[in-house]
């Protein structure tokens, strides 16, 4: 629920900074208050990156929702509608039948993070007040336009990303690969599983 009309709150009373605050602190989300949608990153466009990074770990064979749901820990209805996004998106192709599934459609390392969250959930840059005030307009305040930055900032980050980066280890050694279905229980030591 957005915040309402600054100077209106739903008991009639006035809207100040003080009650703005709190309204930002009880809704866990500042960013959300702030401009009056979601986080900046939702589980949507997580969800999506996880059915990616699976996929490019598995490229010589087709993957089931339901495998990729479970190896990825997605709920399955929810799997089966990013992947169906990512078909309409031309990044993931399905086949039907007893050996279908889905795979990549392209090779990972042209596959920039920011296209699979533009197929799914696309990240919504500030450009009016969200606020509503007409002395803003389109320019935006200062702390508006320092949370547009942000989101630009992580736009860039995204483009300049593949899918196939996600599959080398990280500065602290880890990958992002997960589990075959076939895989123990009880990994070894050594390794790097995870996601």
């Amino acid at each position: 629920m957005p915040p309402p009309p600054l100077g209106k709150q739903p008991t009639g009373r006035s809207f100040d900074n003080r009650s703005a605050i709190l309204y930002i602190k009880s809704n866990n989300s500042f960013l959300k208050a702030a401009t009056g949608k979601s986080p900046m990153f939702s589980s949507t466009a997580e969800y999506a990156l996880r059915a990616m990074v699976h996929l490019a770990t598995h490229r010589d064979q087709a993957c089931t929702a339901q495998e990729i749901a479970a190896t990825t820990m997605v709920p399955g209805g929810y799997v089966s509608k990013v992947l169906q996004d990512l078909v309409r998106a031309g990044i993931v192709e399905s086949q039907r039948g007893p050996n279908g599934g889905f795979t990549l459609a392209r090779d990972p390392a042209e596959v920039s993070l920011l296209e699979v969250v533009n197929a799914v959930d696309p990240f919504k840059r500030i450009k009016t007040c969200p606020l509503g005030l007409p002395a803003h307009g389109s320019r935006l305040c200062r702390l508006h336009q320092k949370l547009d930055d942000a989101i630009e900032s992580v736009e860039q980050a995204f483009g300049a990303s593949s899918i196939a980066e996600m599959l080398e280890p990280s500065k602290a050694g880890s990958r992002c690969l997960f589990p075959s279905l076939k895989a123990p229980k009880n990994p070894t030591k050594g390794n790097q599983g995870g996601g």
